[in-house]
Parts: structure tokens; sequence; C-alpha cells
């Protein structure tokens, strides 16, 4: 009866000692992810005079919601990988009269937000990926114009850059939570028109910050 029970101990020893090495290979954070995400927004008129508009230092704060999807390489230790989101906001400025001095843009609120970039990193544990983050953004800005009689609505595209950096953390085998903060530069801004139609492109400089927390499944 010894001999049996130390034997079937050191079979679960012997498997112990394989399966830690096989939770960290379950967290190599590769192949495709989606997810969703939800957090705070605030975006505000940037601190350089080179825009040609001059807005207040007043900021436009709400909850940020939306999905994001990627895929993601390991090499090694390290991990790289693309990414897209799409996501909307509730932040707003309600301002009275409507002058465009305020904010820069006049009365608006936050529209879809599209981004799509890179992001790269290193595994700081067998289940915990630190990285940074960049690329291409696209912010829609929802204008709503009145003169009493009559309501019309207006859109402004601003284009610009993100960066940011999170932690990210391996749920079992697929799943996945995550928190970033990211920081976005918008410098330059076009006015589209009920009909569709848009304005040339005009120098703006818009800073927007956040702070998100995801979770999703990666396959």
């Amino acid at each position: 009866m010894r001999k049996l029970l130390l034997t079937a101990l050191a079979a679960t020893t012997a498997a112990g000692g394989f399966a830690a090495p096989a939770l960290a290979q379950d967290a190599t954070f590769t192949g495709p992810r989606i997810g969703v995400i939800a957090g705070y927004d605030v975006m505000r008129p940037g601190s350089t005079e080179d825009s040609d508009i001059a807005g207040k230092n007043e900021s436009a704060n709400g909850l940020l919601y939306g999905v994001d999807a990627g895929y993601d390489i390991g090499v090694g230790n390290a991990v790289i990988g693309a990414e897209a989101e799409i996501s909307g906001s509730t932040a707003k400025v309600k301002n009275g009269p409507v002058d465009t001095n305020d904010f820069g843009y006049g009365r608006v609120k936050a529209g879809r937000d599209l981004y799509i970039g890179a992001r790269a990193g290193f595994r700081a544990g067998p289940s915990t990926l630190v990285y940074a983050k960049g690329g291409y953004t696209n912010q829609r800005l929802d204008l709503t114009a009145s003169d009493g009689q009559t309501e019309t609505g207006r859109h402004y595209n601003l284009d610009g850059y993100r960066v940011g950096a999170g932690v990210e953390q391996a749920v079992g085998t697929n799943a996945y939570a995550k928190l970033e903060y990211r920081y976005s530069n918008y410098g330059k801004a076009r006015l589209e028109f009920a009909d569709g139609t848009n304005t040339n492109n005009f120098s703006v400089d818009t800073d927007r910050h956040q702070v998100v927390a995801g979770v999703g499944l990666r396959f």
C-alpha cells in the first residue's frame, strides 16, 4: 500500500511538473483575438498655437465604449501584432451661444472613432503581457446647429495619431483582460455637410486622453 501511495504521489508530482509549462505555453499571446472595451474619455484643445481654430481650455468628458480585434505573433519572449478598433463616446460640449472658439469646433458630441495600428510588447510573466501601441485614428465630431427654427447636423472628421501602453493578462486558455492608457492628437480636420460634400482639410490641434479596460477571447 505504501509503495502504491508513493507511486501515485510521484505520478502526481510529474504531472504537476508538466502542467506548469503547459499553462505557460497556453499564454503565448499569439493568434487572432476580439474583445470589447470601455473606459474614461476626455478631449480638449491642444497646447500649441499651430491651430487655425483657437479653442478655449475646456474639455469634453464621457464614457468610451467599443470593440477591437487584432492578430499577434510571438517571437521568443516578445509579441508583435496588428490591431483595429471602432468606438463611440458620450463626451460632448454644450456651449451657448454656439461659438467655434469654444472647444474649437462649437457645440459638438463625440461620434465614432476608427483606429488601426500595431503593438509590440514582452511577456513579463507566464500569463502577463506588457506592451506599447501606436497608429492612425480618425475621429468624427457630430455638430448640431439651430437658428431657433431649423436644426441642422454636420460632421467634423479629424485625422491624427494614437500612442499608448498597457498590460494584458491571460485568463485561462483563451480569455484575456487588459488595461491601457492611450493618447491621441488630431492635427487635420474637415467639415462634412449634410449632402456628403467636404471642405478642404484645415489644421487643428485637439488632444484626447483615454483610460480603457477590455476583455476578450483569443482563437
